[in-house]
């Protein structure tokens, strides 16, 4: 009863004049451009009109996802990790009954520009430069070499002979996936690495050597080609539309290439996700089309669309879950 009460309080809504003509979706700035060619695919070839998508980041996108239902909260929020258990809590609050898909799948670049001399590394190479402490201390490493001599100290190897360089990279906000995704793919597992059992990889350097960016990883690209010293974390979809511009580090001496990605052999592959409003999808007009349109092996398979456009994709098994899921929505 409670379902068909909200169920009728978006339809009125939904039917009052201008209220929501368009499927509105947050989030993610790297599902963001296949979330784009989707909607852009789907307004061509249904009679509803091209969803509106903003690059919120995940984290943005969660809360504005999680705040409620009705036609002033959005229908669909991308993300770049999985939700969170307080992002959960909060939707369940605010009577926000979700469906998880997985759309596919994706890997953290550490890139330069094509201008620098390679460089590659180990996670544990990452988390040592980045950290905000080392051994209950502030982190003092300048450049790459002293990071290389302080990894091998403490894990007992030969040193990888990084170069006499300063570190300078460039991470995303808070309020990304992504940067979620380094956290815990790059400093977690790298901090573990180097023998440390609390969590302060979590605290990042305030000094210059981690430089906080925005949602926008052009302006990341942008700045990597006028500097070649600096480093740059973003998905691995924007670093192949870029590779004339910017090369990927190894990591753990496994190269950035989409089938390291698909196997999960790289230490930095993810899935990608995107959340949609159960209570909204016989509700909002054209909704349960769009989540068909996207949920399809047009769109997401191997011969799809957007494997050109840089999306990995499923395994079968994965994508043919990702099909019963939606199912189970759209029946």
């Amino acid at each position: 009863m409670k379902k068909l009460l909200v169920s009728l309080t978006i339809a009125l809504a939904a039917s009052t004049a201008s209220a929501r003509e368009q499927i509105s979706i947050v989030g993610s700035s790297t599902v963001y451009p296949f979330a784009t060619i989707v909607a852009e695919k789907f307004g061509q070839n249904h009679r509803y009109p091209t969803p509106v998508i903003e690059s919120t980041g995940t984290g943005g996108g969660m809360k504005l996802f999680c705040k409620g239902l009705g036609v002033d909260t959005p229908d669909i929020t991308n993300a770049s990790r999985a939700i969170k258990k307080g992002e959960a809590e909060l939707c369940k609050q605010n009577g926000v009954t979700f469906q998880e898909f997985v759309v596919g799948n994706d890997g953290l670049a550490f890139a330069q520009s094509l201008q620098g001399a390679g460089m590659d590394l180990n996670i544990e190479h990452i988390a040592a430069a980045l950290a905000h402490s080392l051994d209950g201390k502030e982190n003092t490493l300048m450049t790459w070499d002293q990071v290389d001599a302080y990894v091998a100290q403490k894990t007992n190897t030969a040193e990888l002979g990084l170069p006499n360089r300063p570190i300078s990279v460039m991470i995303p906000p808070p309020t990304s996936g992504t940067r979620d995704a380094m956290g815990s793919l790059f400093m977690k597992a790298g901090w573990k690495k180097l023998g440390f059992k609390d969590k302060g990889y979590k605290k990042l350097r305030e000094d210059g050597k981690a430089i906080e960016m925005g949602e926008n990883d052009n302006l990341i690209v942008e700045k990597l080609t006028t500097n070649p010293d600096m480093f740059g974390i973003f998905g691995y979809s924007f670093f192949d539309t870029n590779r004339d511009k910017v090369q990927a580090s190894k990591i753990n001496q496994v190269e950035l290439t989409f089938e390291n990605i698909a196997s999960y052999t790289y230490p930095g592959a993810r899935p990608l996700y995107f959340y949609v409003k159960k209570e909204h999808i016989q509700v909002i007009p054209g909704l349960s089309a769009f989540i068909q349109s996207f949920i399809s092996d047009k769109a997401m398979g191997m011969d799809g669309y957007l494997f050109a456009a840089g999306l990995v994709p499923l395994s079968a098994s994965d994508f043919s879950e990702q099909t019963l899921r939606l199912a189970q929505v759209t029946q």
